[in-house]
């Protein structure tokens, strides 16, 4: 519709506003919080301006994670998540209203994290993003022979047949004979697995004996437990009192392999089922890491994994994989590389399928775009890096129509080398200019550099932050004279003398996935930085070959990565690093009691919470709450272990120290204690002084998680250390203190490889690794061995370009 004088409606109306003066609506430019409370947030009040760029600066634990995502995001998804019906909720994650006075100006918020990906074994990154799901359309339109539907090439979905009787009642009643079928492309082999499992008997019984004899080797099948050794001994299915290679062949049938029946022990209704069924169920169907070391051992130790002899490890059946487009199947195209999978859909032209063609080519080309483009499409979504997995999540923001939505990144460039740093920035810039507003978590100056408006918190960690140091432009971060600002333009200088080693370590043949026969010495005794661009083939060596391979072992190679630590919300760093012992110990003596009691997990918890602190109620469909327990009020332990004191501080007031309050506390005067003080003196080392020592450790960061992992193993003398990106999280501040420690542990007698991308570790270096040129199947090759010096002289490589600008501006 148009006026008389031809300009549109909407013109005309914005015409009329311009005239009028800005309407009430426009004056919503800024998110307002006042008065954020959220963990060690102090009161905090903000602007954040609407439609622009915000980055959150300032050192590690000083509130940028509480202020971004435990508050501004977790309000508008409350928020979000109250628009749905009580039933809908219930399906929800629970989200509590964040300790805020008020928060206005919210919009939809979307959360781009580095949380690793599902590690179920069936999720690959074309089913994580949409690209398989539009790869199988083409194929069910294109495919030649053709076998069906999209499903038909879905290794998810099996194949069903049935057929039966059926009544119509239509008028009279008729029986039908009716057939139902649906086309699937699951293997029916390894069931879309990809992989096949052999049990090794022999680590599952002893055969010579019987199953009341204690049979079983198992860990963790002990002789009274009803789930496990009880239901076979006393089912009435098996002769408990004869030894087990004595049984017939129906017994020993039933015994390994027996369908799932129903029985009765003491009066409760079990499960009998063979043992192999049981294993895999209880063990094999779960991601090998996520399972307990010693239940991990036994795996690794009873079961072999070799790839579906059927399907090839492809995951699908016969007639998906004989089903081409381009000469190509289905299983070609996800196994290739999406750089090269981009190129060959370019190479289509179907006009039938002209649309669907365009999307997923912009799909894939948004994967090259990102930085990566070396992954392939049946890569298992489990094995991504916590950045990779990140950049994966925002490949459905790219081609997104939503506008005017807050987009939440928490540190997303870790993991990308400088060179990808850029490209990085550019996706960024993209959507903030497509009308969005980004709040973004970071530490990299270049990064930084691009903001519209920066949030500095500090001034320190823990309780000495929580604070906003500044608010205000780049420039004015620059003059700030905050901890940011002053080191924002920080450049290591290349080390003068490099020490020399005193060994080498030797790799050869390395072929783990894109590396090229790789031979390469690593040297031991000093400080080695593996660079190279993301995809390049650093982890496959380090952790593949170097970590994981025969020579490696024989050097006691220990590797510290970013995986996430086993264990529930009673898991903290105390636990984790062993603190707790020594702390319990002393307690225990100084009051004449035992150990056991200043354990919330043990004799000293809180009857009412079980030593957890709070009450979790369950409110059906509505979403649950989690309530301070009113008898302990909190602090986890029973009101008798309370009155016992080190020192003048109970167990609760102990647990709620950070680790340098702590190390001063056991330091000193009477709570005086050696061996817990040199725990938390490896924990300040490396750069954990403000967290509390009984944080729960799911609350920490992939950085976090490793710097806590690289204090416990500080302890042992010798061997190599190897380090998958520690400068992850870290604050620009904390990068000279992780350089010290570095050296220390070099001058110690570790030799210690480190994979990284900050160029201020290359810079300290004594000898690097550069691997490229490319990604992917451009990378897998060594393109350099030498010192930064002899790097930063050459400029042969795209890191030897990035570190000779880094340290000569």
């Amino acid at each position: 519709m148009s006026t008389t004088d031809g300009t549109t409606g909407a013109a005309a109306s914005a015409a009329t506003d311009a005239g009028a003066g800005a309407r009430p609506a426009d004056a919503h430019d800024l998110i307002r919080v006042h008065g954020a409370r959220v963990n060690n947030l102090r009161d905090v009040s903000v602007e954040i301006p609407k439609r622009r760029l915000t980055v959150f600066t300032g050192v590690s634990g000083s509130g940028k994670s509480s202020l971004v995502f435990g508050t501004i995001a977790a309000e508008s998804q409350r928020l979000v998540n109250e628009t749905y019906s009580a039933f809908v909720q219930g399906f929800m994650p629970a989200l509590a209203r964040p300790e805020v006075d008020v928060l206005e100006g919210l919009t939809t918020a979307i959360v781009v994290d580095q949380q690793r990906m599902g590690t179920d074994p069936r999720s690959t990154v074309g089913t994580a993003t949409d690209a398989h799901a539009m790869l199988r359309v083409l194929f069910s339109r294109l495919g030649e022979p053709h076998v069906g539907p999209p499903s038909a090439y879905a290794f998810n979905v099996p194949s069903i047949r049935a057929s039966g009787a059926m009544t119509v009642e239509r008028g009279g009643r008729k029986a039908q004979q009716v057939t139902y079928q649906r086309t699937g492309g699951m293997c029916p082999r390894c069931e879309g697995s990809g992989s096949v499992s052999d049990i090794d008997l022999t680590q599952l019984y002893d055969d010579t004996k019987s199953i009341a004899g204690g049979a079983f080797t198992i860990p963790g099948w002990k002789p009274d437990s009803f789930w496990t050794v009880r239901v076979y001994a006393e089912s009435g299915v098996l002769d408990p009192d004869k030894p087990i290679r004595d049984f017939g062949e129906k017994e020993m049938h039933d015994f390994l392999y027996g369908e799932p029946v129903k029985v009765k022990v003491e009066g409760v209704n079990l499960t009998y089922e063979g043992l192999i069924p049981k294993i895999r169920k209880s063990m094999l169907s779960k991601d090998r890491e996520s399972l307990q070391p010693h239940i991990r051992a036994f795996v690794d130790r009873a079961v072999t994994f070799t790839a579906c002899p059927e399907c090839g490890g492809t995951r699908l059946s016969e007639a998906a994989r004989s089903s081409r487009v381009a000469g190509l199947s289905i299983a070609d195209a996800c196994a290739l590389q999406i750089s090269d999978l981009a190129a060959w859909v370019r190479g289509l032209s179907e006009p039938s399928v002209a649309p669907l063609l365009a999307a997923l080519g912009d799909t894939l080309d948004a994967f090259a775009e990102i930085g990566l483009g070396y992954l392939s499409l049946d890569r298992p979504s489990g094995t991504l890096s916590g950045g990779e997995a990140q950049r994966v999540k925002m490949i459905r923001q790219l081609g997104s129509s939503l506008t005017d939505v807050t987009y939440v990144f928490d540190e997303p460039t870790v993991g990308l080398h400088p060179h990808d740093v850029r490209r990085m920035n550019d996706l960024l810039l993209r959507l903030r200019d497509k009308g969005n507003t980004l709040l973004v978590v970071e530490h990299k100056p270049e990064t930084i550099g691009i903001a519209d408006h920066v949030v500095d918190l500090g001034p320190g960690a823990g309780t000495a932050g929580g604070s906003v140091c500044f608010e205000g432009t780049v420039e004015g971060l620059r003059a700030s004279g905050t901890v940011t600002g002053r080191h924002f333009d920080d450049r290591a200088a290349i080390k003068p003398t490099v020490r020399a080693p005193s060994g080498v370590l030797p790799i050869r043949g390395a072929a783990t996935h894109n590396l090229r026969d790789v031979d390469v010495d690593i040297p031991l005794g000093v400080l080695v930085v593996v660079t190279g661009v993301a995809g390049s083939g650093k982890s496959s060596l380090v952790h593949g070959s170097l970590a994981n391979g025969p020579a490696g072992a024989a050097a006691g190679v220990v590797s510290v990565d970013q995986s996430p630590i086993r264990g529930s919300r009673r898991s903290n760093p105390a636990t984790y690093s062993g603190l707790l012992d020594p702390i319990r110990k002393a307690f225990a003596k100084a009051n004449g009691v035992k150990p056991a009691l200043f354990s919330p997990n043990s004799a000293g918890a809180c009857p009412a919470c079980q030593g957890t602190g709070v009450v979790y109620t369950d409110l059906a469909m509505m979403a649950g709450v989690a309530a301070v327990c009113e008898v302990c009020e909190g602090k986890r332990f029973e009101a008798s272990v309370l009155d016992h004191r080190l020192g003048g501080r109970d167990i609760s007031e102990v647990l709620a120290m950070s680790v340098d309050q702590a190390a001063e506390f056991f330091g000193d005067g009477d709570a005086r204690t050696p061996a817990a003080h040199a725990v938390l003196t490896r924990l300040a080392d490396v750069g954990l002084g403000y967290l509390g020592i009984g944080q729960p450790l799911t609350t920490l960061s992939g950085g976090e998680r490793q710097r806590l992992k690289l204090a416990t193993h500080m302890a042992a003398k010798g061997g190599v250390l190897v380090l998958d990106e520690p400068t992850s999280g870290l604050h620009l501040a904390d990068v000279e203190q992780l350089l010290g420690l570095l050296d220390r542990l070099v001058d110690a007698g570790r030799s210690v490889v480190v994979v990284e991308h900050h160029q201020a570790v290359m810079a300290h270096a004594d000898w690097i690794v550069d691997l490229g040129p490319g990604a992917g199947h451009e990378g897998g090759r060594v393109v350099f061995e030498g010192t930064p010096a002899d790097l930063v002289a050459a400029r042969s490589t795209l890191t030897g370009e990035h570190l000779a600008a880094y340290v000569h501006p």
